[in-house]
């Protein structure tokens, strides 16, 4: 159960970077030293998530486990961002990108 924190922390981790690197664009009017410093701010809690996720994971994967996971994370995370909070339309050509994204994370794994 303990190999499954690291994909946990890694979770959370995204959501926050997530909101640090997009969160801004609904907010356009606000001038952009403050988007800056709050990005930052929001990018701090991040690293509270994702440096223990990959101390801790590198127990049960690689490095290039980890950031294929990561980069798997990420994919869902924003695409659930994009649509709920930026209120984007998901469109086919993503889906199929995605698709051979994690057709990489299957061949990362494969032994």
């Amino acid at each position: 159960m303990v190999k499954f924190l690291p994909l946990l922390l890694l979770l959370f981790s995204n959501i926050f970077m997530t909101f640090a690197w997009y969160g801004h664009l609904k907010f356009k009017n606000m001038p952009l030293i403050i988007v800056i410093f709050a990005s930052w701010g929001i990018a701090l809690f991040e690293y509270f998530f994702q440096v223990p996720a990959n101390r801790l994971g590198s127990n049960y994967f690689t490095a290039t486990q980890l950031k294929i996971i990561q980069e798997a994370i990420t994919l869902i995370v924003f695409t659930v961002f994009s649509i709920l909070y930026l209120k984007e339309e998901f469109r086919m050509n993503y889906l199929i990108g995605f698709i051979f994204i994690f057709l990489a994370v299957v061949f990362i794994f494969k032994k």
